[in-house]
């Protein structure tokens, strides 16, 4: 196991354990071998039919871990037609079918195009969206019946990979923004062409600069390699000191992100690194009299 240094761990999920689960398992494993006890947390659920890229936070960079959704996530998603299920996945309860014979790629390529920009999604009822100051999934779990408003969201890019149209199943890759349901786009398609559909796998293979890394201890992140699509500020000795203590400082030379989005997805207007000693010590953003003050301090660096 990659030892648990502050900063971020890519690890893969397998099909089947929540993401969840397994930062409590992370956390008990590093426990158990003697390890400092620190905070950790995930930055974007999979669900357990899914695999793929799961990005843990550990320490300090819990505070900061919400950079990540501003990044374009990727998947690849193989989609069953002819039936949709109540959740959108292979585990839900049939609630509707249809007939997938006639699907044709010019019809699917057709249908996919409309679903590619901003668009209003409604999630599914087994999402973690907060009804009532409650989780969706869980209310849905209960039987109880509700409603989800839409919310708008960004597919930057969606093509089809392979069709096995005798067997009524495709493959999809697919790029998009923060709050994204690929579950939801494809019930969305089925709707729209007739014929229903359900998510049969989903691989989340990449989020932002990061692949999913397979099987294995994980890959750690730490120092400039944190949040790459961001303005970085090397600080001098004096200028760490004051980040420190809360105190502003100049401007200076901004080092450009190492690390852009593909042409087209929305730019993160995310804050400035403060790098000291190869490590980030701090985010800043522009204060009015233009100088750069801290407003994350990640005390000990990253």
């Amino acid at each position: 196991m990659v030892p648990l240094a502050p900063g971020l761990l890519l690890l893969h999920k397998p099909v089947g354990p929540t993401s969840a689960s397994l930062v409590r398992e992370l956390a008990a494993r590093a426990t158990a071998a003697g390890g400092p006890k620190r905070p950790l947390c995930h930055g974007g659920t999979l669900d357990p039919f899914a695999r793929g890229l799961l990005i843990v936070a550990v320490g300090q960079a819990t505070r900061v871990v919400d950079l990540v959704h501003d990044v374009p996530k990727e998947y690849e998603a193989v989609v069953a037609w002819g039936a949709e299920t109540d959740n959108g996945d292979p585990l839900g309860a049939v609630v509707a079918t249809g007939e997938a014979s006639g699907l044709v790629p010019d019809a699917l390529d057709a249908a996919l195009v409309d679903h590619v920009g901003w668009r209003e999604q409604v999630p599914p009822a087994t999402s973690a969206q907060r009804v009532d100051g409650e989780y969706a999934y869980r209310k849905a779990h209960r039987g109880e019946v509700f409603e989800l408003p839409p919310r708008r969201v960004f597919l930057h890019e969606a093509h089809w990979l392979e069709h096995d149209l005798p067997r009524a199943t495709s493959r999809l890759f697919l790029r998009c923004g923060r709050g994204y349901y690929v579950r939801s786009l494809v019930r969305d398609l089925g709707r729209a062409l007739g014929c229903r559909a359900h998510v049969a796998a989903l691989h989340r293979t990449a989020i932002g600069p990061w692949r999913d890394p397979g099987p294995g201890p994980g890959v750690a992140v730490s120092g400039e390699a944190l949040f790459p699509w961001l303005a970085a500020r090397p600080l001098a000795d004096d200028e760490a000191r004051h980040v420190a203590q809360g105190q502003p400082i100049a401007l200076g030379d901004l080092v450009t992100p190492a690390w852009q989005v593909p042409a087209g997805f929305p730019e993160p207007a995310g804050p400035v690194r403060a790098l000291a000693a190869g490590r980030l010590v701090a985010l800043l953003r522009r204060a009015d009299d233009g100088r750069l003050a801290p407003f994350a301090n990640l005390r000990g660096g990253l």
